[in-house]
């Protein structure tokens, strides 16, 4: 599984089948129709801000997603270039981001990779969406016991116990997306920060933001805000979107 090729190729291409093991292409297949499973759940209701098409080949022997969208960038980039955002344009953005994912939840989908380097911003209308599924799974109520997705954005819980929830997760790479956003880097350096939770704030960032960073980053997850109390936290109310 490969994601996005050159930047401008998202999703997943698998390939190589024909000479592997019998036992080898049967897990290949397996995880190709998950794919395909998690990108027709994200296609319904036709949400602008999630990229999750899918195409199978004959025979389902592979899975090819293609997307050649116009000046685009990934949030990596852009904040690379600009080094942070100022908070009314990083409020817009964190916003249209909390709405894809709620969209995937929604759809019994969890991203688990949520980071600026899978977030494509147009240049031209500002509208983002979230790409690369390739850590993806269903959502489940109970606990996940292996790790998919990028280490530097994982829960405490995860470096504790091995073990972590799904929205509670989500809530804690959300709270360093915001933190990425507003002060142009990541809040923890090293592993032994994550574990103490120390952040450092701008004075000149508001209250209101801290707030909504400090409730996402909680070392506890049930001291998390739910995806719900997040979207209508007073801070992200009366954005304009694109």
């Amino acid at each position: 599984m490969l994601p996005g090729l050159g930047g401008f190729v998202l999703g997943f291409v698998c390939l190589g089948w024909g000479s592997a093991s019998a036992a080898g292409e049967g897990k290949a297949q397996e995880a190709l129709q998950e794919r395909y499973r998690l990108g027709s759940l994200l296609g319904r209701g036709g949400f602008g801000s999630v990229c999750s098409g899918t195409r199978l080949s004959d025979g389902a022997r592979f899975l090819l997603v293609l997307e050649r969208p116009e000046r685009s960038q990934d949030l990596s980039g852009f904040l690379a270039e600009r080094r942070f955002l100022p908070e009314e344009e990083a409020r817009g953005l964190f916003r249209q981001v909390l709405e894809a994912v709620r969209h995937c939840t929604s759809c019994g989908v969890l991203h688990r990779d949520i980071k600026p380097e899978n977030i494509l911003l147009d240049l031209a209308t500002g509208q983002l969406k979230l790409i690369d599924f390739g850590c993806g799974a269903f959502l489940q109520d109970t606990a996940y016991t292996q790790f998919a997705g990028t280490l530097a954005y994982s829960p405490p819980e995860w470096i504790h116990h091995q073990r972590y929830h799904g929205e509670a997760a989500t809530i804690w790479s959300l709270g360093l997306l915001l933190y990425h956003l507003v002060m142009g880097k990541h809040p923890f350096r090293r592993g032994q920060q994550i574990i103490w939770g120390r952040i450092l704030f701008p004075r000149w960032l508001s209250q209101e933001c801290q707030d909504v960073i400090k409730r996402c980053l909680s070392m506890q997850p049930l001291d998390r805000p739910s995806l719900e109390d997040l979207f209508h936290d007073p801070w992200l109310q009366g954005v304009h979107l694109p």
